[in-house]
C-alpha cells in the first residue's frame, strides 16, 4: 500500500467534508442524487464515448497502481544482471539457460532468452526496445483515461449547476424552496471539480509516474542484457547501471 496516496485520501476527505461542516453546510449539503447522475454518469458516458474498449479495460486494471504500484527494486535488478554477467564469463551465454526458470518477468524472460538463443546485441535491443515502447505508450493512454475524466467532470458540474438553477428559476414564486434549490445546484460543481481536482486528476498524474518508472527499469534492463551479450566486465557493467537509481 502506498502511504503517502493513502494519507493523501484522507486528507482530501478531511478537507471535503471539514470544509463542508466548518462553512455550515453540513453533510447533507454535500449530497445530491441529481447532481451524482449528472456528474459522474455524465463523466463516464463522455470517457466511453472518447475511449477505445481495450484502453479503457486497461484502465480499470491499472487502477489498482493508484494504492499499490508494481514493486520495483533496481538494486535487486542490477544485483541480479552482475550475476549473470558472471556466469555468462565462467560458462558461456548458455550457462545462463538454467536461470530462466527463475524469472517471472516476462519482459525480462524474453530478453534473456535471446540473449542465451546468441542474438545479435543490436537486435536484442530493437525487439526489447519496441516492447517497452508498446507496452508504455498503452499504459500511458490507459492513465490518460482519467486524465481525460478530470478534464470533463467540472464541465459536467458546471452543466448540474445550471440545470439546479434553471429549477429554481421555476420555483421563484415560493420562496421556500430557493434556498434549498440553490444550494443543491452548486452541490454539482463541487462535485465535478472535486472529482477532478482531489481524485482524478491526481490518479492520472499518479498513474503516469508509475508508467514511466517502469519503461525507464526496463531501460536498465536492456543495456544490462546488451552488455552481459557483449561479454562486458561485470564491475563495469554495475558501475554504468548504478546511476539508473538515481
Amino acid at each position: 500500500m502506498d502511504r503517502l496516496t493513502l494519507i493523501g485520501v484522507v486528507l482530501a476527505l478531511v478537507a471535503l467534508v471539514g470544509g463542508s461542516v466548518l462553512k455550515g453546510a453540513g453533510l447533507s449539503g454535500l449530497w445530491s442524487p441529481a447532481a451524482f447522475v449528472i456528474v459522474i454518469l455524465g463523466t463516464l458516458a463522455a470517457t466511453l464515448v472518447q475511449t477505445p474498449m481495450a484502453t479503457f479495460r486497461r484502465a480499470m486494471k491499472i487502477l489498482g497502481w493508484v494504492f499499490r504500484p508494481p514493486a520495483r527494486d533496481g538494486a535487486a535488478q542490477i544485483r541480479r544482471l552482475v550475476e549473470w554477467s558472471n556466469i555468462a564469463r565462467r560458462q558461456g551465454l548458455l550457462g545462463l539457460e538454467p536461470e530462466l526458470s527463475n524469472v517471472d518477468d516476462e519482459f525480462l524472460r524474453k530478453g534473456l532468452q535471446m540473449v542465451v538463443d546468441g542474438n545479435e546485441p543490436e537486435q536484442i535491443r530493437q525487439t526489447l526496445e519496441i516492447e517497452m515502447q508498446g507496452q508504455q505508450q498503452r499504459d500511458m493512454a490507459a492513465a490518460k483515461v482519467f486524465e481525460g475524466m478530470g478534464i470533463y467532470s467540472p464541465t459536467l458540474g458546471i452543466i448540474g449547476a445550471v440545470l439546479g438553477l434553471m429549477a429554481v428559476m421555476k420555483n421563484l414564486a415560493d420562496p421556500s424552496k430557493l434556498g434549498h434549490g440553490i444550494a443543491a445546484a452548486f452541490t454539482a460543481t463541487i462535485y465535478g471539480i472535486g472529482a477532478a481536482n482531489l481524485a482524478l486528476l491526481p490518479m492520472a498524474a499518479k498513474l503516469k509516474g508509475v508508467v514511466n518508472g517502469q519503461a525507464l527499469e526496463r531501460e536498465m534492463l536492456i543495456e544490462g542484457l546488451i552488455a552481459i551479450a557483449q561479454g562486458e566486465n561485470p564491475r563495469n557493467i554495475e558501475s554504468r547501471l548504478s546511476g539508473y537509481l538515481h
